[in-house]
């Protein structure tokens, strides 16, 4: 089951929302969808789902037009939007068995125990939504999503209200359903991406600045430069450290522990040792910093033209 979405652009009022956005999602990929706040994520996930028109463009659902197949449509998506709105009057169990009414599923009582035990809702079943914590109100809105069994999942902000043990909880149960689903996720929380997502799609002021696989998306904002740091055994002139070749900047971070950039992509510990040997210096430890898929989102999204 994939999701195409063809050059589609969305104004409100004067504002540009999207500009000519365009992706395409295979089946059984969890993809994440990251931006700042206002770049467009959440309109384009509702242009995806048909709640919203697009201004032009096109998306398609297993080659099916969302505008001239809504009903298909909504039938093959499960959806958690970002304010995820509930019912607060509800009990859980009441909430659950009218949605599944609303898909036309008559045995609810057979497919219930099984959603609410993935969800971990199962203790919290004949409360009412209003009484539920934050993270379990989130948990309820993830519920409904799966009542009908979609073939794709749009998770806006999935996680969000959630404690620590639930979002790992929560990032176990969507890498399990991505075995089966296609799962598109918009989150804030970068870890999360890097923890469950194959591939990440970046937007910024409604355009799309970065789509690759998560193990090659580092590479993206064409940064070529590294960090090491590295703690000798006493102290030294920092003037001293700027004489190895390539260092671009040295800051002290700790006693006698340095952090040291360089200005070219190739690996500079056998110089910092070499530099060492020279300076009758012991190294102590010495790493080279990694970078992460936060350092490439800021480096993608800081020119943000609004």
């Amino acid at each position: 089951m994939s999701i195409t979405v063809n050059n589609i652009t969305k104004r409100y009022g004067s504002q540009l929302a999207l500009d000519d956005v365009s992706f395409k999602i295979s089946k059984g990929e969890i993809v994440g969808f990251i931006g700042p706040n206002g770049a467009g994520k959440s309109t384009t996930m509702k242009i995806i789902t048909g709640l919203l028109a697009a201004d032009s463009g096109e998306t398609f659902i297993n080659e099916l037009n969302v505008v001239d197949n809504p009903l298909e449509i909504k039938r093959m998506i499960g959806y958690l939007p970002e304010n995820n709105p509930l019912y607060p009057e509800m009990y859980v169990r009441e909430y659950l068995k009218y949605v599944a009414r609303l898909y036309g599923i008559k045995k609810s009582q057979d497919i219930l125990p099984d959603i609410t035990e993935k969800t971990g809702l199962t203790p919290e079943i004949r409360k009412k939504i209003g009484e539920l914590s934050k993270g379990f109100r989130q948990r309820v809105g993830l519920a409904q999503a799966l009542v009908h069994n979609p073939e794709i999942l749009i998770l806006d902000e999935p996680t969000s209200g959630l404690d620590p043990n639930q979002i790992i909880e929560i990032r176990n149960l969507i890498s399990r359903l991505g075995e089966e689903k296609t799962v598109l996720l918009s989150t804030h929380i970068m870890q999360e991406v890097e923890a469950i997502c194959d591939r990440v799609i970046i937007i910024n002021d409604g355009k799309i600045v970065a789509d690759e696989k998560s193990a090659a998306i580092r590479d993206q904002s064409g940064q070529k430069e590294q960090t090491i740091i590295v703690e000798f055994n006493k102290d030294i002139n920092p003037d001293k450290l700027k004489e190895i070749e390539g260092i671009k900047q040295v800051m002290k971070s700790d006693l006698n522990t340095w952090l040291i950039q360089a200005s070219s992509e190739e690996d500079i510990r056998s110089k910092v040792f070499e530099f060492a040997v020279r300076n009758d210096l012991q190294v102590l430890s010495l790493q080279r910093k990694e970078r992460k898929l936060e350092d490439v989102f800021r480096d993608l999204t800081n020119n943000s033209s609004r």
